[in-house]
């Protein structure tokens, strides 16, 4: 049987696990219910943009559709995306293991590199085999810290022009998706170069009229349309990493709760253990005495 003193102060530590966990889960579902807002708002408007974008280029040649050149794969870039804090359940981990599976099965001819946006990628794939590259982007850490449209357009313009000078011949982003709290789908998803439409006998391809003028559009739309892809995959990142972290929190304080009943039932056996003792010790010298 625990001693008396180890089992209260077990329960102890784990009441104050119990509050750090419950305070954890309350910020996760405020802070989630702002980034699901933010990444519904975004998704219409950035799946349609990116409708657009994939029929603009498959009517562009090769000299004036640098993003949707179609190369031979020899250099591949994978953008992972992950958060810089842990306790999120499998949240990092999915990412990291799809990632690494994507480098060493799809691409293991080619020569493959990682722009890992978020600490713990970041962490993981220095150590890893693969090159990890970052150029002149300081922000892949600190975009957590304030994730604007400005700051994601400062790493896609990097990826677009690492692209465009013929670095490397397709990009890969790999995030999560947010379904719901409970539920992210790791996507991974094909950045550059731009797909072309799937035409299917219900779903032709859209022939359009350019205004002002195709180089225009090219020079201007898919550039913003890119830009915006990469933002709509940090957003859906985001509201993820909160989600997922909000149902961590909530089981880690269930089990916590369970935890400390077990422990208290514990506790009171040791303790009814020790009165028993006690009186049969009393008992025991009582009769010795009058004996």
């Amino acid at each position: 049987m625990a001693n008396l003193k180890e089992v209260r102060n077990r329960i102890v530590s784990v009441s104050s696990t119990q509050q750090i966990t419950s305070a954890m889960k309350m910020v996760s579902a405020a802070k989630l219910r702002r980034a699901q807002d933010a990444v519904t708002q975004m998704r219409p408007y950035a799946n349609k943009l990116k409708e657009i974008l994939e029929n603009l280029s498959s009517s562009l040649d090769s000299t004036t559709g640098i993003y949707s050149n179609q190369r031979e794969v020899k250099k591949v870039l994978i953008v992972p995306i992950t958060s810089n804090r842990g306790l999120c359940g499998g949240f990092n981990a999915n990412i990291i293991k799809a990632t690494s599976r994507l480098a060493r099965e799809e691409y293991s001819g080619a020569q493959v590199s990682i722009l890992p946006i978020g600490k713990k990628a970041t962490e993981f794939f220095k150590k890893s085999p693969f090159e990890t590259i970052d150029g002149e982007l300081t922000n892949l850490i600190e975009i957590w810290d304030e994730l604007t449209f400005a700051n994601a357009s400062i790493i896609a313009e990097k990826i677009m022009q690492l692209f465009a000078t013929g670095a490397y011949d397709k990009v890969e982003v790999v995030y999560n998706q947010f379904k719901n709290a409970a539920v992210q789908i790791t996507i991974v998803e094909q950045y550059l170069p731009v797909k072309p439409p799937q035409v299917t006998e219900k779903k032709k391809a859209i022939d359009y009229i350019f205004e002002p003028s195709k180089e225009y559009i090219v020079e201007d739309l898919i550039p913003r349309s890119l830009k915006t892809q990469l933002f709509k995959g940090l957003l859906d990142s985001q509201a993820s990493e909160h989600g997922a972290r909000m149902t961590a929190m909530h089981k880690a304080t269930d089990n916590a709760g369970a935890l400390i009943k077990e422990l208290k039932l514990t506790y009171n056996k040791a303790r009814q253990a020790a009165i028993t003792n006690e009186i049969l010790e009393i008992v025991g010298g009582a009769e010795a005495l009058n004996g």
